[in-house]
């Protein structure tokens, strides 16, 4: 008889198949869906998507058939020859050969200004894959296709970064136009962030963007380095040198004075609201650069939150006998912000309320809570903190938690009390973070990895590639085929609208809650492995 099963397997759930929509109805409007606007920008362009157009890779013997049975124009015999005079990279210029004296010639691709625009589209996609001429040559050489050498591959970016700078340059503009229709004022509230090619203090490669609250687009950036190959070379020439000399730290303070300095003569607006993280320095610097105390700062939410796990982790180290079971361990200082940050952000708008239910939530934390108990619960949601949604249980009765001992309690009450300062929730009341500044970075070191030092010309192009993708997704590459004149075909149209629509998908499937929830989930469980 066959065995029989010793275990009961839980029922799968439906997650849908090809029949059903694969985003699920969210009426959330996220941050990608308002910039792209895919559809809708997309409407004015009109192509035949069926009409044979484009590159394509074919085999040099098939080419060679396909010429020896054609007929001379000439003497109108077989048997036509087919030569390459020359190549340029993947351009190559054939001639047609008959022995009757016939010969024409022809490109493989077409020329604009008698230079191939294929060689300029390949470093244009190895940049936009975060890749350079390594990487190149070991494709092309790996598909047996020729390559251009490093000083041709190097013209082709100095190409293309003029065509980037430029379109980046308008797509700013435009920005800052559409934040003026949208504020009908001139002054506006921008989210200042740096971010570095290295982690540390030793990082030679810099930026600082700006971008707008109200629209979530970037109105400017300042790309900063210490590096210049020519002044380490000794090279006596004129070039262009860096444009950053002092200590890599203070790069966040000079980019963001160089950027607002610049904002009324080139963006015609003021950015009279300072959007932050705890460092305060370049702040000191900008807020009285329209005049006096015309800027004003405010605090992210995300960043004030994780105050809480920093201060409360740091205070550990210091006092002896408050880690350990039973009393103030990494678990719990994660649920306390997790529960500080759920309080600030249920109450933006009211000091009160949010000053209460911070307190409100602290209590909620560190009280034991029995199975028969739901004093705490109700207690959180009068001021406004529903804490059951955040470990909801069967029938919202919560697992009995031991609580911290007061003797711990009353340490570490002065120090989370600090974070429930008027003063500081009042820079909080907006309820905005610095989300899309962390967005834009991972964009831009997508593009120029870490790993890769990068030169001073290829750390501007990346740059401006990546301002372009933040902004207005794929379809915002548009323009630098217009500037270089270069064709845009079906192929590409269809596919960066493609990759557009699923940018918009993929960010209404992570901002639904179940997604939120599971990926909390995940953090938790990752922390757990680490500790």
């Amino acid at each position: 008889m066959p065995k029989a099963r010793s275990k009961k397997f839980k029922k799968r759930s439906f997650h849908g198949n090809r029949h059903r929509n694969s985003v699920p109805k969210n009426n959330v409007s996220t941050a990608s869906a308002t910039k792209l606007n895919t559809l809708e920008s997309s409407d004015g362009l009109e192509y035949d998507f069926q009409e044979l157009k484009g590159n394509r890779i074919i085999d040099i013997q098939t080419l060679l058939g396909v010429f020896s049975i054609l007929s001379c124009p000439k003497c109108f015999a077989t048997g036509l020859k087919l030569t390459e005079d020359s190549k340029e990279g993947l351009c190559s210029n054939f001639a047609i050969v008959c022995k009757c004296g016939f010969m024409a010639g022809f490109t493989s691709t077409p020329k604009e200004n008698k230079k191939c625009s294929l060689n300029t589209l390949l470093v244009f996609g190895l940049r936009l894959m975060g890749r350079g001429f390594s990487a190149g040559m070991k494709l092309l050489c790996t598909l047996n296709l020729p390559y251009v050498c490093k000083k041709t591959f190097r013209i082709h970016e100095l190409k293309l970064l003029e065509a980037v700078k430029y379109s980046c340059e308008e797509n700013m503009k435009a920005a800052s136009k559409e934040v003026q229709n949208f504020k009908k004022t001139t002054t506006c509230g921008v989210s200042v962030d740096g971010t570095w090619q290295r982690r540390g203090h030793m990082s030679l490669n810099g930026c600082v963007s700006v971008i707008s609250i109200g629209t979530g687009k970037i109105l400017d950036l300042e790309v900063m380095t210490q590096y210049c190959k020519m002044c380490e070379m000794n090279i006596k020439c004129d070039h262009e040198c860096s444009n950053y000399k002092g200590s890599s730290g203070n790069m966040e303070s000079v980019g963001a004075f160089r950027i607002f300095e610049r904002s009324v003569m080139k963006r015609e607006l003021q950015y009279t609201e300072y959007y932050g993280d705890g460092d305060s320095k370049a702040f000191l610097k900008v807020k009285d650069i329209y005049g006096e105390d015309t800027v004003t700062k405010l605090e992210c939410m995300g960043h004030v939150q994780k105050r809480v796990g920093s201060r409360l982790r740091k205070f550990k180290k210091k006092t002896k006998g408050l880690g350990g079971k039973g009393k103030l361990t990494d678990k719990f200082i994660d649920k306390l912000q997790n529960y500080y940050g759920i309080a600030i952000r249920s109450n933006a708008g009211s000091i009160e309320k949010m000053q209460s239910a911070v307190i409100a939530a602290s209590f909620t934390a560190v009280l034991a809570i029995e199975t028969s108990c739901m004093g705490s619960v109700q207690m959180g949601k009068t001021v406004g903190v529903d804490i059951s949604e955040l470990y909801p249980t069967k029938d919202n009765i919560w697992k009995k938690s031991p609580g911290l001992p007061n003797s711990v309690m009353k340490v570490i009450k002065v120090t989370y009390l600090e974070l429930c300062d008027k003063n500081l929730l009042k820079k909080c009341l907006h309820g905005m973070t610095q989300n899309n500044n962390e967005s834009f970075n991972n964009v831009l070191w997508t593009i120029l990895p870490k790993e890769t030092f990068v030169q001073q010309k290829t750390l501007f192009l990346g740059s401006y590639i990546a301002v372009l993708l933040f902004n207005s997704g794929y379809l915002g590459l548009l323009p630098i085929f217009n500037y270089l004149k270069i064709p845009i075909v079906p192929l590409t149209l269809k596919k960066y609208m493609g990759i557009d629509k699923e940018r918009v998908m993929k960010s209404k499937r992570q901002s639904l809650p179940s997604t939120k929830l599971s990926r909390k989930k995940q953090k938790a469980k990752k922390k757990i492995k680490i500790s």
